[in-house]
């Protein structure tokens, strides 16, 4: 987005769209949606049309890839709305996997790909799987997958197996990690290729995560390829550019869950200062008692704080900055803030908070894996500070700007 499109840009005015849409069709359906049945996909499907009636539809991407987006900044303003509801940014097709898979197939799919996986994506005609964490080797190192792609003539011959391939049941298609390039350096041996889910050879299955087994969209799978075959033309960007893809996907993918989590945070905030105002013990009002009090207090900075990170990250790259430690630092920070703020939530709530009466279990419950998913803490601070270190090391000193 050029610099003056985004100074133009009004994003109280698009936050006050996706919040009117919310209140009237997103909010009062929460409970229907949440139950993941036939009843649910049918509203999900209903509320997908009258989003892309209202022009709601896909802000991740700019509308010469199909979306309504106005750049990476007013996306975070705007998911700050959409993230208060896990569904919304499926009513809105804006959910993960499917928004950075869109946003890479824009960026490194060739005309025949866009047309052919792009294209059914941002309609909402299809969703999508990003296929690389292996049960077998650390996700935090993704230079020891497993996962084999062998050109056959004119096929890719793929042999692997994947887990936490995120909406992969039902999906159309999924976008595998594989190492096609065994003799070359570790960052240029893999590549990223497009694999239609009904290809023979294909085993998916859903792991249920903490209890929840997932339905469509919101499983966590396991996947087996076994000698799969797909065409050589549906390798993306190139042989050997599987990281470097990575790297572009996992970076704004790591900012689009924080951004989310923003409004995950807001919301639990909102529910918490509420109840504590409703609600007696002890001869008075739970905001009368001292730890609460700190509780909001110290809640709102960090949710502030939080947001601030993630606005300066997201206005970075609007401006063509990878922004490589400040994704890392705001999102080890923010899933500290979630889990943090949203367990005082529930601490305010009583039993209440743990019952499906409150949408703070649900909440709850998806914020743990916050701490490990897209590379755990301990990864980002370690990102973070070799950054630092290193910029310290060769007299440059380090500062934020």
């Amino acid at each position: 987005m050029a610099a003056t499109d985004l100074a133009s840009t009004d994003f109280a005015a698009l936050r006050a769209e996706y919040r009117t849409f919310m209140d009237e069709h997103v909010y009062p359906n929460e409970q229907v949606l949440a139950r993941e049945d036939d009843a649910a996909d049918a509203l999900i499907a209903e509320l997908r049309g009258r989003a892309k009636e209202a022009g709601l539809w896909a802000p991740h991407l700019p509308p010469d890839a199909g979306g309504t987006g106005h750049g990476f900044l007013a996306y975070a303003h705007l998911n700050e709305e959409i993230g208060r509801v896990t569904w919304a940014q499926l009513v809105f097709n804006c959910q993960a996997p499917d928004a950075g898979n869109g946003e890479i197939l824009h960026l490194f799919g060739t005309e025949e790909q866009k047309e052919r996986f792009l294209r059914p994506l941002v309609e909402g005609e299809t969703r999508s799987f990003f296929s690389m964490t292996e049960p077998e080797v650390s996700g935090a190192d993704p230079t020891g997958l497993r996962t084999t792609a062998v050109l056959d003539g004119d096929e890719w011959v793929i042999n692997g197996h994947k887990w936490f391939s995120s909406g992969a049941e039902g999906a159309g298609f999924g976008i595998v990690m594989a190492a096609t390039e065994p003799d070359a350096g570790p960052y240029e041996r893999m590549s990223q290729i497009l694999v239609p889910a009904e290809t023979k050879g294909i085993e998916i299955r859903p792991v249920p995560i903490l209890g929840h087994p997932g339905r469509g969209w919101s499983t966590h799978c396991e996947v087996w390829y076994r000698d799969v075959r797909v065409p050589a033309e549906n390798v993306l960007g190139g042989r050997g550019a599987g990281f470097l893809i990575a790297q572009k996907r996992l970076g704004p993918g790591r900012i689009h869950h924080v951004m989310r989590w923003l409004g995950q945070m807001q919301r639990a905030f909102d529910l918490m200062c509420t109840r504590a105002l409703e609600r007696e013990a002890f001869g008075g009002k739970l905001a009368d008692k001292q730890t609460i009090q700190n509780w909001i207090a110290d809640s709102a900075a960090e949710i502030q704080a939080c947001r601030l990170l993630t606005l300066d990250a997201a206005h970075k790259i609007d401006a063509g900055d990878e922004a490589r430690v400040e994704i890392s630092l705001i999102k080890f920070y923010a899933a500290k803030v979630l889990t943090d703020v949203i367990d005082r939530a529930l601490q305010v709530h009583g039993a209440l908070g743990l019952t499906d009466r409150s949408p703070l279990g649900h909440m709850y419950q998806m914020a743990r894996g916050a701490h490990i998913y897209d590379g755990p803490d301990e990864v980002h601070r370690m990102v973070v500070s070799r950054r630092i270190l290193k910029a310290f090391a060769d007299g440059e000193g380090w500062q934020f700007n």
